[in-house]
């Protein structure tokens, strides 16, 4: 199996990190793409990829992390870009548009006013240029702003970018489903798919039309904690627990655990351009 989007460079994994591995490997998780969000979880991302051979990272900085960088563009901009020459590092991400106003969150005291989006879709602009320009993938975020990054990606499409950009955790919206199979961009599915509320049926719903080819699994650890888990509480969530998103999402589309798990993790060597 592979993880596409497990955030191990988080605080939240500073303990336990070798067991987290440890027990991934174990569980059948092969490979793991470490995402960063702004420069500090990108170096330690590189740090932790460096570590274990089965371990990749992705640099960038996050939508939210754009408030944090705008005062510094130029040099933070640099910063992610000397990353890009590291051999382990396949892609760039997590970068994208977000308008979501975040609780309880270091986010929220920033209020998205129509200045600090426009430095969201700046960064992102220059981020999908470096990863042309370092022939790297792209982890894509994207929280209620799907008319606008879909916009931004028309007006900035290269057919560099087929085949190599997820949209990671994808919203369930039929207009990111029709752009990402026109463009052969990869669906990122996560633990949120096992909820039994309106937006876990509807992110059901979504997934069982995504075509196998452009399916790929990811946990986003420390996050989105499948269920039963959740209902128990056992956090954090980790890259162990992908094989409860494989058997739920195997069980949903009426295919066997088998076809599913070799379809993803094909298709997430494919994103990454793992041969």
């Amino acid at each position: 199996m592979f993880d596409t989007h497990a955030h191990l460079n988080f605080k939240r994994f500073a303990k336990t990190l070798d067991d987290v591995l440890r027990l991934s490997h174990l569980s059948g998780v092969k490979y793991i793409v470490v995402p960063g969000t702004d420069e500090e979880s990108s170096q330690k991302a590189v740090e932790i990829a460096s570590r274990d051979e089965s371990v990749f990272a992705a640099v960038g900085i996050h939508p939210h992390h754009v408030f944090l960088a705008h005062t510094e563009f130029t040099s933070r901009l640099q910063f992610i870009e000397n990353f890009l020459q590291e051999k382990k590092v396949l892609a760039v991400g997590e970068i994208g548009l977000d308008k979501h106003v975040y609780e309880d969150t270091k986010y929220q005291n920033y209020h998205i006013d129509e200045m600090f989006f426009n430095l969201q879709k700046e960064f992102l602009i220059k981020q999908l240029q470096l990863a042309k320009n370092y022939k790297k993938s792209v982890i894509l975020h994207n929280r209620e702003a799907k008319n606008d990054l879909l916009g931004l990606l028309n007006e900035h499409w290269e057919e560099y970018f087929r085949g190599r950009i997820v949209f990671h955790c994808c919203e369930p919206e039929e207009e990111l489903l029709g752009f990402a199979k026109n463009h052969d961009i990869f669906i990122g599915v996560d633990g949120d798919i096992t909820y039994d509320s309106p937006p876990g049926r509807k992110k059901q719903e979504f997934i069982m039309r995504v075509p196998q080819e452009h399916l790929v699994l990811e946990t986003d650890s420390p996050f989105l904690l499948p269920e039963p888990l959740r209902s128990q509480k056992q956090y954090p969530n980790t890259p162990v627990n992908l094989p409860i998103i494989a058997e739920f999402v195997a069980k949903l589309r009426g295919e066997s655990i088998e076809d599913l798990v070799k379809i993803t993790t094909e298709n997430a060597l494919r994103l990454f351009n793992i041969h």
